[in-house]
């Protein structure tokens, strides 16, 4: 885990890592991920996912399936 923040967001599109952000509130990474996924969805090939990297876990994934 970075010192920014437990809840990691990344973009990777095209089988390349675009952006990353770390925050520590579940709540606000959240919000960014909505808004990832309406800013950066219609990328080719766009997968966002929000991991929380204490556990490890991913929380949630755009687009639900692979």
């Amino acid at each position: 885990m970075t010192t920014a923040g437990r809840y990691h967001l990344t973009l990777v599109a095209d089988g390349r890592e675009m952006l990353h952000g770390w925050w520590a509130s579940e709540a606000v990474a959240r919000g960014k991920f909505t808004a990832w996924v309406g800013r950066h969805g219609d990328r080719p090939g766009a997968r966002i996912t929000l991991t929380d990297d204490e556990t490890g876990t991913p929380l949630t994934t755009w687009p639900d399936s692979a």
